[in-house]
């Protein structure tokens, strides 16, 4: 985040956004949408190859994220709905005990059974609230640390933007790894390209001197 930062601060160097000290999550995804004059390179392919040169060991730091995938897939909505169903579910569960001390002898066995079920439930969904809870702050956590606002940015949002900002990162690393080695072939062919040149010419050379033409 640093280095698009300072690169960022870079291409705007001498405008009113050129001494950042910070950047919208979104602005992320837009590093493709900017093109160099070939229109071949995007200033992703130029992060990944400041990178390469002067910071090589960030370029897989997509797998220090490895739930990053998997949380993408989380909506936090349908966590509240179930939570919420479930608190629901153990209300009712409370006034069912409650009636049925009130319903005779008939009813003791199924009310033993129904209390001892209810207070392990109890004690299920207490722990569930409590971990529930901690996803809430540190889903707060996470957001405030990207600098967005959590009322504002959803969580969805904010793990969506970083899941496609890992996989256009990759495809243009992998881009220009492509584009690297097309280019050392190329050179390679033109120097034994040269060789040949050189060496067919020192062969005539010799051959023109060696039958007494030069004088």
């Amino acid at each position: 985040m640093q280095t698009i930062l300072s690169l960022g601060n870079a291409l705007n160097q001498g405008t009113a956004r050129g001494s950042a000290v910070g950047f919208r999550l979104d602005s992320l995804l837009k590093l493709t949408e900017t093109r160099a004059r070939n229109n071949k390179m995007t200033l992703m392919h130029y992060l990944c190859k400041v990178l390469a040169d002067k910071l090589p060991e960030l370029l897989d730091f997509s797998k220090d994220l490895p739930s990053l995938e998997p949380a993408s897939k989380i909506q936090l909505k349908f966590l509240a709905e179930e939570m919420q169903a479930i608190s629901k579910g153990l209300e009712k569960v409370v006034q069912e005990l409650s009636i049925s001390e009130s319903d005779g002898p008939v009813s003791a066995n199924f009310h033993k059974i129904l209390k001892e079920f209810l207070r392990f439930a109890e004690a299920e969904v207490r722990s569930l609230a409590s971990l529930y809870s901690g996803v809430g702050r540190n889903v707060d956590a996470l957001i405030l640390y990207f600098g967005e606002d959590p009322a504002r940015c959803p969580f969805e949002q904010v793990v969506s933007t970083m899941l496609n900002f890992v996989r256009l990162f990759n495809k243009a690393h992998d881009e220009n790894c492509k584009q690297l080695e097309i280019e050392m072939r190329k050179a390679a062919e033109s120097d034994k390209s040269k060789i040949g040149v050189s060496q067919g010419s020192e062969s005539l050379l010799s051959a023109t001197i060696g039958s007494g033409d030069v004088k």
